[in-house]
């Protein structure tokens, strides 16, 4: 087809048709008009002069033109007559209005026990209805009530070409310009598969609301880290605000350059948008005068008391000795820290608040110790260091945050923040309000979200490292095999709610499953361990290659060759569950009668499989579809990897030792054999095993003798312990 020009206004973009040719690699120009307004119809424009305009006109043809493989537009009379009335159903009747909820209950009540909207496939009839829901506001408040229409159109929008049409077009930011023109949607409620977001930030107001995200460069990050990160961003874009990034380096013992940049790697991967990148380090001088005015004011103090006895004083209520010292005997213990010397060594800088609060953080807490360690970033310039609790509130203010948030765990903290932010403001004049706001923790099952006790796991050896499968991070997640916009839909769908509960990993698999399902390639594996040997006594004698699709309802995954031949492989599994006399389907090629099974002697273990061809079969009237591979040397040497929980109670308590529940028995590895078509798979590949499940590719073929290494993807379905595993309980591994 030679290419045309689709133009429209601009708060009506042509999803669906953009979609189409994506789809079907058609040429197409698309230009907005900016002279249209809401009466401006789509109008595709031919190099000829001709034009079709009108979106059922134009999906129709653009359908019709697209590859026949795709089966876009039903080439019988009843599919397409179906077809043409969804999308002229679909223009006319799914708009803004007040008829609006009740058409999408009319939709949902017909794909209740349906797929698609047509057929057994994907047709331009779900492309054109997907378009002009994604396109409008209102569907956003139905979507929560009509479960069957969420879920088809959640499959729909999880087409890559439908999503990066939907990123081209810039649909987030079209929204917003609508809800800011006509306030038809409310930007706090979310949308989607969002929680709410309805939690009145005070003093929010549009343009002027600043965020943060502040890691602490100790470890990486993890999948609460990701939560706080993207919460940071979804309010910032909210409120068409900015977010800030600001390392929090404030305990040199702790942190390293290696932590630093994988931080960034992951913010990189987690698509963090944000403003600026600081470090509270860039403030040690800023933080050093302000220590020095607070002294001066007479609410600061030098204390010796050590360590444990100052616990102690804290949980009794009572007064340090040193609470009286003078303001000049505490500005010379102040050089001394500064210096780092041993009576400098021996103190540590608290603040006067309240000694008798029930609030333990009010009971004059430390805001700076001294720390020979050197500074990953600034050396040994710096011998004293502020805590984080006396210098998040001034760079934060100092910095122009408008809002801070942070999970519930810290709520008794909260009295502290404001209390030390006024303090500062009256030594600093100038210094802005920062509003706290809260919200839940993420917490998983089987799951330790601790930097203590994950670099525990790290230290010991337990794990391969930071980036371990089995890791709670943001890293591990991903080798894994999670995808980045499944991790942003979970984290999205919790909202800011402040009610504390421990997830199910089941859920967000569930939501990866859905991603992956529609496009990821699929391909075959036969397990190592006694595979079984078929003859097919009138299969071919000589090697035939057919190319079939690597997806069959997903074209864009491309192609693959299937090498068949009289010698066949079978899974030990599959061939003890048929029978002699079975008409059993060999998947994507036909079915075939067992006509006789050998046994090892003295064995119940199958070593061999006679049987015939009957490729006029019926593979619908068949009990087994079985997956198969060609007995040739091209076959591709796997090594599949399943993982377990690295502990082994569900939820762990406050007074548990964690290291009395560590799972000893979390990873499996079995030998198999793919087809020869995985020979061309790269690291990050996912893919699935036809019947075994989905896989990323952890180690693709590098060299003759060394297996592909692929890391098994968690369905969200039941999980089933793999073999040597410890049951799942409360006991100690």
């Amino acid at each position: 087809m030679s290419p045309c020009t689709l133009s429209f206004w601009d708060k009506n973009p042509p999803l669906a048709a953009v979609s189409i040719t994506k789809l079907s690699a058609l040429p197409l120009e698309i230009k907005s008009d900016p002279k249209g307004n809401k009466d401006t119809a789509h109008c595709l424009t031919f190099p000829s002069g001709d034009q079709f305009v009108g979106s059922s006109l134009i999906l129709r043809y653009l359908a019709r033109s697209a590859p026949p493989e795709l089966n876009l537009y039903d080439a019988e009379a009843l599919g397409a007559t179906q077809i043409d009335y969804w999308i002229d159903y679909s223009v006319k009747n799914v708009a803004a209005g007040a008829n609006f909820e009740a058409v999408c209950h009319g939709i949902n009540d017909y794909l209740a026990l349906r797929t698609f909207l047509v057929g057994y496939n994907l047709t331009v009839a779900d492309i054109a209805l997907w378009g002009q829901l994604q396109v409008g506001t209102m569907w956003l408040k139905v979507k929560a009530k009509t479960p069957h229409l969420s879920r088809w159109f959640d499959h729909v929008a999880a087409l890559p070409e439908c999503k990066s049409t939907v990123e081209e077009l810039d649909l987030s930011a079209r929204r917003k310009a609508i809800v800011a023109a006509d306030g038809s949607a409310d930007p706090k409620k979310g949308g989607g598969d969002t929680g709410s977001f309805d939690i009145g930030l005070p003093g929010a107001k549009m343009g002027q609301v600043v965020t943060r995200f502040p890691p602490e460069p100790s470890g990486y990050l993890h999948i609460g880290h990701a939560k706080a990160a993207l919460l940071n961003q979804y309010f910032a874009d909210m409120y068409q605000g900015k977010l800030l990034v600001r390392f929090d380096d404030t305990n040199p013992s702790k942190e390293k350059d290696e932590f630093v940049e994988n931080i960034l790697r992951d913010i990189a991967d987690l698509g963090l948008k944000y403003e600026k990148l600081t470090h509270t380090s860039d403030y040690f001088p800023q933080l050093e005068d302000l220590g020095e005015r607070l002294i001066k004011s007479g609410i600061m103090y030098a204390d010796d008391t050590p360590v444990d006895l100052m616990r102690e004083e804290r949980m009794a209520k009572i007064e340090s000795k040193c609470r009286g010292r003078s303001v000049e005997e505490n500005l010379r213990i102040w050089q001394e820290m500064k210096k780092g010397s041993d009576e400098g060594l021996a103190n540590a800088m608290r603040l006067k608040i309240d000694m008798k609060s029930e609030n333990g953080c009010m009971r004059d807490p430390v805001t700076f110790r001294c720390n020979q360690t050197p500074h990953w970033r600034t050396g040994t310039k710096y011998k004293m260091y502020p805590t984080y609790d006396f210098a998040c509130p001034f760079t934060d203010a100092l910095e122009g945050v408008t809002h801070a948030l942070r999970t519930s765990e810290y709520k008794d903290r909260e009295e502290q923040f404001y209390w030390i932010l006024k303090a500062q403001q009256k030594v600093w004049p100038g210094l802005p309000d920062v509003h706290i706001w809260d919200y839940s923790r993420l917490n998983f099952i089987y799951t330790l979200l601790s930097k203590r006790k994950l670099t525990w796991f790290v230290e010991t050896k337990r794990v391969e490292g930071w980036n371990d499968p089995r890791m709670p991070t943001v890293q591990g997640i991903l080798r894994r095999g999670l995808k980045i916009e499944s991790l942003k839909e979970f984290i999205l769908s919790q909202g800011a709610s402040r009610n504390v509960t421990y997830q199910e990993w089941d859920k967000i698999w569930t939501i990866n499953k859905k991603n992956i399902d529609p496009v990821c390639p699929r391909h075959t594996a036969i397990e190592a361990p006694d595979r079984v040997s078929v003859t097919l006594t009138n299969g071919p004698s000589e090697l035939e290659v057919v190319t079939v699709l690597r997806h069959k309802k997903y074209p864009p995954a491309g192609k693959k060759s299937q090498l068949r031949l009289s010698k066949i492989w079978l899974d030990q599994a599959d061939a003890q569950e048929i029978k002699e006399g079975e008409e059993v389907t060999l998947m994507d090629w036909g079915n075939m009668i067992v006509k006789k099974i050998h046994k090892r002697e003295g064995s119940e273990c199958i070593s061999s499989i006679d049987a015939e061809l009957f490729l006029e079969g019926d593979f619908k009237k068949t009990k087994w579809k079985l997956t198969w591979l060609a007995q040739v040397d091209e076959l591709v040497e796997l090594q599949l990897s399943d993982f377990d929980y690295l502990v082994t109670k569900r939820k762990l308590e406050d007074d548990d030792l964690f290291e009395d529940h560590v799972n000893n028995h979390t990873r499996h590895d079995r030998t198999a054999w793919g087809d020869s078509n995985m020979r061309t798979l790269q690291k990050g590949d996912i893919i699935q095993l036809e019947r075994k499940g989905y896989f990323i590719v952890d180690e693709p073929l590098t060299k003759p003798g060394k297996p592909v290494v692929l890391f098994s993807i968690p369905d969200g379905r039941e999980r089933k312990a793999f073999p040597g595993a410890p049951a799942q309980g409360d006991a100690k591994a």
